[in-house]
């Protein structure tokens, strides 16, 4: 019965497919049959990174070296301004698509799953929004990614471990040091025994200079998680 029903939506999905054929997250052009929210040139054309493969040695490790002891880092993809990357980030972030985290969670994380460094993940961490601009856009568009992680290394999230408080005025007034104690206090450990122990990987859309991720894992670090790695969809250059 159940193959039945698992038939005939697929069925379904292929007629509507048919009337209403889904379009490329990255260049709009349409999706061909078993395409699904990136189309196949998009797909190949992706500038992919190999951090995966040498996570205690690359350009996003090194960011944080004399900053925050990271274990491992990993970015998937490079950013690059107005191509492939920024259209996709664009549109899970401001465009309700978080299929496309979804798909790029998975596809990230099956190249995780086989390299023995991320063996011992115990439990995926999101970035977290403010409450705030979490009820403006109605989700965190780092959940879907950091879930599909998750799945495909066989752990738990925990998205409600780090909380982001209150939103901080301009920097630019501030010394460096003034800067890094508001970026400090910005977040803060919700439940601690979600990652206390647990070798975590704290999972952000873009990193580029990172500071939110170093006050991240400054803040799961002081709440007793034993190692913090970092991923990314995209580092930028």
């Amino acid at each position: 019965m159940a193959a039945v029903l698992t038939g005939l939506q697929s069925l379904v999905h292929d007629f509507l497919a048919l009337i209403y054929p889904e379009h490329c997250r990255a260049c709009g052009g349409e999706l061909a049959m078993g395409e699904e929210v990136i189309c196949s040139h998009c797909r190949i054309k992706l500038p992919f990174t190999d951090f995966h493969l040498h996570p205690k040695d690359n350009l996003l490790h090194q960011v944080f070296w004399g900053r925050v002891p990271i274990q491992l880092a990993t970015a998937f993809l490079l950013f690059q301004e107005k191509g492939r990357v920024q259209r996709l980030l664009h549109q899970l972030k401001y465009k309700g698509q978080e299929e496309v985290g979804e798909v790029l969670g998975r596809w990230h994380g099956a190249a995780l799953k086989v390299q023995p460094d991320f063996s011992s993940v115990e439990v995926v961490v999101p970035v977290p929004l403010h409450k705030s601009k979490l009820r403006q856009r109605g989700y965190n568009q780092v959940a879907s990614y950091a879930k599909a992680v998750a799945a495909a290394l066989e752990v738990p999230v925990a998205d409600d471990a780090l909380r982001k408080n209150k939103l901080i005025r301009t920097q630019t007034k501030k010394n460096r040091q003034e800067r890094w104690e508001s970026m400090r206090l910005l977040y803060s450990i919700h439940k601690a025994e979600l990652v206390h122990g647990k070798h975590v990987l704290l999972l952000d859309d873009v990193v580029t200079t990172g500071a939110t991720v170093e006050a991240c894992a400054d803040a799961l670090l002081q709440a007793g998680a034993s190692a913090v790695s970092v991923g990314a969809i995209a580092y930028t250059l």
